[in-house]
This record gives C-alpha cells, structure tokens and sequence, in this order.
C-alpha cells in the first residue's frame, strides 16, 4: 500500500489522530492523478455564481472541518464493512484557479476533472456553489460520455434567463451541451417552479416526503438504468431544519433521516462522479449543515465502496 494509506487501519496512530486537514483526516496527496486512489476528493472553494446569500466559497473547510466527528467510526453505522477496507480515497485539497475569473475556474476545474476521470478515478467534489456541477460534469463527460444525473435540491436549477455562470441554469445548459441524458435523469425534493417540459423525473420535495425512502431509491435506479451516473446534492433539498447554513434555503425539505435512508439504497447506480454544494458556514449553527455535508459525503463513498468486490 502507498505511503497516504498507511495511516488508514483499525488503530489510531498519531499521524491519524493529529491530522486536521484533510477529509477524514486523509492525508492531502497533491498528486492525485498517478496514485492509487480509487476516489479523489477535491474542495471547490466558488460562490460567484450565487443568485442570493454568498458563502459557500468556505464550504470545503466547514464540511472537511465537521467529517473529523466521523472520522473515530472506522465501520459507519450501519454499514457493515469500514470504507478503507474496500475504497482507497484521497484528498488532494481545493482547486487553484484565478481568483474572479469565472472562465479560469471552469476551465481548471473541467479539466482536473477529466485527468480524473481518464485515470479511472472517481471524483468527489466539495463546494463551493451549484455552478461548479457544469464544468464537472464536462470533465466527466469527456471520458464516460452522457450521463444519468441524480440531483438532489430544492431548486430545479434548469432556468433558461441568467448567464452561463449561475448557480440556477446548469441543469439548463448541461442537456444543451450533450452533457447528460435527460430522459434517464431524476431530480428529488424540489419544491420550487420548474417545467416538467424539461423532461425531468421530478419527485417533487412533497411527493417525496410522501413517499418510503425504499421508494424513492426505486424510482432512481429504475430511470438510470445501465447508465453512468453523476450524484449531485445540493444540501438545500434537506429542511432549512436539518440544513439552515445554505444560501437559498427552503421549507418543506426532506428529513436528513430520509435522505440518508435513500442514500443508502443506491448502490446498483455505476456512479462515476459526485458533488455535494451549497454548504454556506456563514448562515449555519452550530456547524449542523456542515457536518450534513460530511455525512453526505461520507455515504456516498460508501455506496463506492459497497460496489467493490
């Protein structure tokens, strides 16, 4: 095993334990590209493209901050195997772009992306705003070609007037660009305007609190099928109960309970690239929407990990 993974056993040593950086504690590895990372966590510190309370630029720290309260549970409840045991995950920091240059952000992170991707590596991206799925989702594109999006929000995101750089059109353009499969993709929890024109599966944020978390995760796997999948959540589809550090926050949203529960049951999805938005610390309390961030975050590694032999 390389030198990053060596601290990541069923003992403590000090390395582990003293380590405050990197997402659950992981060691930063500069060079994810060539190591022997399965998944790669990447911070994406943007909000330039918010449409109301700014923020989520420090929502890498705060998540990354919060998954240290995770990190003691080597098996996480209630899986039944601990994640470094079948998935080898580093941290490789947050991307370095110019800052207020919203081309440079997306043209670096599009293409840190797609060496990702090329490498057979699975990224998992920590934001940062909503834009930042657009320029993930052309890295990932390039190598799996369309994917199946599985977006979790309260906000539909597909709103044709705005700029390209706008944390509520990607989900517009994406189909636009050939990006994603529109007829495989769904989208839970919204509970403000959208088109059902835009072709969507939408359970709505109140048809999925009507709904069993069983059924739920049923109506995902069934409309991606075979298809690869990108794994968006922007953290205001939970209730501003759950989640109230988020720019855009919304009532009536999704118990983190239930969320987690869905979560759980996706494991048939061939997922080939995640993200988890909109965490914004300066409106949270208590750092509860950070720590759903990286309990977020922390699943859905395992639902990688759960696909390993």
């Amino acid at each position: 095993m390389s030198a990053p993974y060596q601290t990541l056993n069923h003992e403590y040593d000090n390395s582990l334990v003293s380590n405050a950086f990197g997402f659950l504690r992981l060691p930063l590895n500069f060079t994810p590209y060539n190591s022997d990372a399965q998944a790669v966590i990447t911070g994406v510190p943007f909000d330039m493209a918010v449409s109301g309370r700014a923020g989520t630029r420090y929502g890498p720290e705060a998540i990354r901050r919060m998954s240290m309260q995770l990190a003691w549970e080597h098996c996480r409840f209630p899986w039944t195997f601990a994640l470094q045991d079948k998935l080898r995950v580093c941290d490789c920091g947050d991307l370095v772009y110019t800052f207020g240059d919203a081309d440079d952000f997306s043209t670096k992170l599009c293409t840190h992306i797609h060496k990702l991707a090329a490498a057979g590596k699975v990224p998992l991206c920590l934001g940062g705003d909503h834009f930042i799925t657009l320029p993930i989702l052309r890295g990932v594109s390039a190598v799996h070609g369309q994917v199946a999006l599985v977006h979790f929000d309260a906000h539909s995101d597909t709103y044709a007037q705005g700029s390209e750089c706008d944390h509520g059109t990607m989900f517009h353009h994406a189909p636009q660009e050939g990006l994603i499969a529109v007829d495989h993709s769904v989208q839970v929890g919204i509970r403000t305007e959208f088109a059902p024109s835009d072709g969507f599966l939408v359970l709505t944020g109140p048809m999925a609190n009507d709904m069993t978390a069983d059924e739920i995760a049923a109506a995902i796997v069934k409309r991606c099928g075979a298809l690869p999948v990108y794994l968006s959540f922007d953290i205001d589809c939970l209730d501003p109960a759950y989640a109230p550090g988020t720019g855009t926050p919304v009532l009536g949203g999704l118990s983190s309970d239930k969320i987690l529960k869905v979560m759980r049951k996706l494991g048939a999805l061939n997922i080939v690239g995640m993200d988890v938005v909109e965490v914004s610390p300066p409106y949270d309390h208590g750092d509860i929407t950070a720590l759903a961030g990286a309990t977020l975050a922390l699943e859905m590694l395992y639902l990688l990990a759960s696909r390993q032999g």
